[in-house]
């Protein structure tokens, strides 16, 4: 499994960044992107970048309902009705997804949830500890603090076949649930938001301080803020838009 972090940045673009959005792919030179961890309302502009075959997009795991981590969805699905799409949609996100998208899609392109496509577009809601055994991986779900209107999730993700694992913390302030997330992943892609405590957010203070208790392979940071851009010195590796991973050692 090869990660792209096709989106690093936070709701505001900040260093030039686009929008949360983290693709997976098979190994292989040409293998397509086929899950993507996270879909911002940027996302469609960074993955035509990228060169992403949107067609190929298989699956869609959201972490939280806030626009910058789940608004690319709407445009993603029009993409896919008028390049007549016929490879089917999964998306897997927490209670209340299947109606959030639903709005969404109305207020941004009236009449566009219910319209008749070449595709089915089927929503997974999965709740705290639940493992979801999709086609090519297998997903774990661990409830975090953040406010968005619904349960926000931190994100496990195995892929079966070639053993690997990668862990997402989506947005939260420090909680005991990533601890459990980052154990025995091979990269935690970890929200990293601010030097100091923020409310709902994950600070650097808070992650040094619990640092050695995360049992993974690399920890990675992401999701940053201009006040965490700025710094000098990071005592993590940080993530980039176009960051190329490979969970297995690479």
């Amino acid at each position: 499994m090869l990660v792209t972090v096709v989106g690093s940045g936070d709701a505001f673009g900040s260093g030039g960044r686009f929008q949360t959005c983290i693709a997976l792919a098979g190994e292989g030179p040409a293998a397509p992107v086929h899950t993507l961890v996270d879909c911002g309302a940027t996302s469609l502009v960074a993955l035509r970048k990228a060169d992403v075959d949107l067609a190929a997009i298989e699956t869609v795991l959201v972490s939280h309902l806030h626009g910058d981590h789940f608004g690319g969805l709407p445009f993603l699905i029009l993409d896919g009705q008028f390049r007549r799409r016929t490879k089917d949609l999964t998306v897997v996100g927490p209670p209340g997804t299947n109606v959030r998208l639903a709005e969404v899609m109305e207020i941004l392109f009236p009449g566009s949830s219910t319209v008749r496509r070449r595709f089915n577009v089927r929503v997974i809601e999965h709740a705290d500890g639940d493992v979801l055994n999709l086609e090519r991986m297998t997903v774990t779900a661990f409830e975090v603090r953040h406010a968005s209107g619904a349960p926000a999730y931190a994100l496990r993700v195995r892929d079966r076949e070639a053993g690997s694992s990668v862990a997402y913390s989506g947005d939260t302030e420090w909680t005991e649930a990533l601890v459990r997330v980052a154990d025995g992943a091979d990269v935690f892609l970890c929200e990293g938001y601010a030097p100091q405590p923020v409310r709902w957010h994950l600070d650097l203070d808070s992650l040094a301080r619990n640092a050695d208790r995360l049992a993974c392979r690399r920890l990675v940071l992401t999701h940053m803020s201009p006040a965490t851009l700025g710094l000098n010195r990071l005592d993590w590796e940080a993530a980039h838009d176009g960051m190329v991973i490979n969970p297995s050692g690479g």
